[in-house]
């Protein structure tokens, strides 16, 4: 069995997230609203908890889109601090420039 890179399995999260995006919403609404009978809500409950677990948006891991690292990102640039710094110095990120005193 071949081994799944962690960049490729968020990408995997990141499609059944869009897949199940409107079915869970349809069911968290269901389980929130408090006029509904308690059964009716205890369904929804197990409908949703017989979804894919990575299709919830909290699966989801902010990752480099250079590298693939998942610490120090930044979500304005969406890369981590390391290729920030290699791109920034090379002068390819556009509006960055190198600061030295």
């Amino acid at each position: 069995m071949a081994k799944t890179s962690a960049v490729e399995k968020n990408k995997r999260r990141r499609k059944l997230v869009a897949n199940h995006a409107a079915k869970r919403a349809v069911l968290k609404a269901i389980i929130m609203n408090q006029s509904l009978p308690i059964e009716e809500r205890f369904k929804a409950t197990l409908k949703l908890a017989e979804l894919p677990r990575d299709g919830s948006k909290t699966r989801i891991r902010n990752r480099c889109e250079v590298t693939g690292r998942p610490r120090a990102y930044y979500r304005k640039l969406r890369m981590s601090r390391i290729a920030l710094r290699e791109l920034g110095n090379l002068g390819k990120v556009p509006g960055v420039v190198k600061s030295s005193w």
